[in-house]
């Protein structure tokens, strides 16, 4: 019973995200989804509220497999990591119809800000292991590293990723740590 709930879910889902690269989100009706996933109505009402709930549910369903998969590979799970980077980006370019399809509607703002929520927190944490530097504002820098990181990603799905996940490591990396690193050359300066 209960994997025959899940596939119906997942169906509906499914059918969601292929209704979505075909048409605008405000014109799709929770009928056409039922349809698509091969479901009657009151099943698609049994798993979500209505196709706002669904499309949230969608998007926090892949990006905590995101986060999942990311930091896999680290035993620190916050610390951002050029590894845990990588894995970001090649997860993203595995999954780019649904990135891209999110990041092109008009409810983009809803994905980002569930994106930028998920990094903010991950930074606010990594943030509080270290000693930042007392020069450099918590609220700002976590705002700024979010503000970059979730750019960077959304500039380079739009764009139908025009670099390779290593290349844009290697430079976003080297941008991350120049401004840190001129921040410490500065501040030994001054002592």
């Amino acid at each position: 019973m209960a994997r025959r709930i899940q596939k119906s879910r997942q169906a509906i889902i499914d059918a969601f995200m292929r209704l979505m690269s075909e048409k605008e989100f405000e014109s799709i009706t929770i009928n056409q989804i039922a349809v698509e996933a091969n479901v009657n109505r009151g099943t698609v009402y049994l798993h979500f509220d209505d196709k706002y709930d669904l499309r949230e549910q969608c998007i926090a369903a892949q990006i905590n497999q995101l986060l999942r998969h990311c930091m896999s590979g680290d035993h620190l799970v916050h610390l951002p990591s050029k590894t845990a980077l990588l894995h970001t980006f090649e997860y993203l370019e595995q999954h780019a119809s649904f990135y891209s399809i999110m990041l092109k509607s008009k409810g983009s703002t809803v994905f980002r800000n569930q994106m930028e929520t998920m990094f903010g927190e991950s930074l606010s944490e990594y943030l509080d292991s270290i000693n930042l530097d007392k020069e450099m504002n918590r609220d700002i820098t976590v705002q700024f590293l979010t503000s970059a990181t979730v750019g960077i990603l959304e500039w380079w799905i739009i764009r139908s990723m025009p670099y390779p996940p290593s290349v844009m490591v290697e430079q976003f990396w080297n941008l991350l740590n120049r401004g840190v690193e001129r921040h410490e050359h500065h501040s030994m300066g001054s002592r």
